[in-house]
């Protein structure tokens, strides 16, 4: 997946009018904290925003350019006003590239099981993984494929195949999904 990036410039002015004045503009208000919890105020372009928010995931690394500074980011929280439809605000959390982030990964699925094909019906349990990793080996996603599971067989927490790099913190023997007679 490319690198997602996002212009920003910082900003000093606070409250509702200060707000309401950078959203008439076309940009949103926005706050970067670094991982000592220091924050650091911003605006960024609200259309771009918009773009790299629908195609980043909640593990999704964003680069940052705030005027010329480069930072590896995550988006950690966004007001979204659903009558608008928009973004109101967003918090993104900066990473540091040498410490490990912990992080719980939705599990999904592909394909159709050769045990449904044969008449069976699959049993998932909507599982997620915990992993423990640096930001740069983070992954946007965790998918598996689950064509080749049979009527009696699951799969498991301790079958998934991570890259060098990342900690499974999960069960392994978590059930993920299975397939039934």
């Amino acid at each position: 997946m490319e690198q997602l990036v996002l212009k920003a410039s910082k900003r000093t002015e606070t409250g509702k009018a200060a707000a309401r004045k950078i959203r008439e503009e076309g940009k949103l208000p926005a706050v970067v904290y670094n991982h000592k919890g220091e924050s650091t105020m911003l605006t960024v372009d609200e259309a771009e925003f918009t773009k790299v928010w629908k195609q980043a995931t909640a593990t999704t690394i964003i680069c940052l350019d705030v005027e010329g500074t480069k930072l590896n980011a995550l988006i950690k929280d966004t007001e979204y006003d659903i009558i608008s439809n928009k973004n109101l605000h967003v918090d993104f959390h900066a990473l540091d590239d040498d410490q490990k982030i912990r992080k719980i990964l939705k599990i999904q699925t592909t394909g159709t099981p050769l045990g449904v094909r044969e008449g069976g019906f699959l049993l998932s349990t909507g599982a997620s993984v915990k992993i423990e990793c640096t930001p740069k080996d983070l992954p946007a996603r965790v998918v598996v494929d689950i064509d080749g599971l049979k009527i009696g067989e699951s799969l498991l927490i301790k079958d998934l195949q991570f890259g060098k790099g990342i900690k499974v913190l999960s069960d392994p023997e978590t059930v993920i999904v299975s397939v039934r007679a």
